[in-house]
């Protein structure tokens, strides 16, 4: 849902892309090889806390769209929601992270909301 799309759009030649994209799985061989040599890694795989600290370089950008109810029995609830990151290790060397929860959620939302007003306001 995330992968594919993500990388088409940062790939065209455009003002905002022709970007070089890798684009890999959670079974790519040398995986932290490939990620360490990355400038911005969205993380989208469904495995929580997958991407970890020796996985990056300083200074990444990382956004993470993964979201997992992990049982905690710590938590009043008896669960944490985490992303496919280890936020805590990871944030430390980035630049910029998204945290889970509270991060590419509401941005989809409010997306969704624009896009709604800019097809209504199209059929005018």
């Amino acid at each position: 849902i995330v992968g594919e799309p993500m990388s088409i759009l940062l790939a065209q030649k455009r003002k905002q892309g022709n970007d070089t994209v890798t684009l890999t799985h959670s079974r790519t061989q040398n995986l932290p090889e490939i990620t360490r040599q990355a400038d911005i890694i969205v993380a989208a795989l469904g495995i929580p806390e997958f991407l970890k600290a020796d996985m990056v370089k300083d200074g990444v950008i990382v956004i993470d769209v993964g979201i997992t109810r992990v049982d905690d029995a710590t938590r009043k609830r008896g669960y944490r929601l985490v992303g496919d990151v280890a936020f805590d290790e990871v944030s430390v060397k980035s630049s910029f992270i998204t945290p889970v929860p509270g991060g590419v959620g509401p941005m989809t939302i409010a997306m969704l909301l624009k896009n709604t007003l800019l097809a209504c306001q199209s059929r005018d």
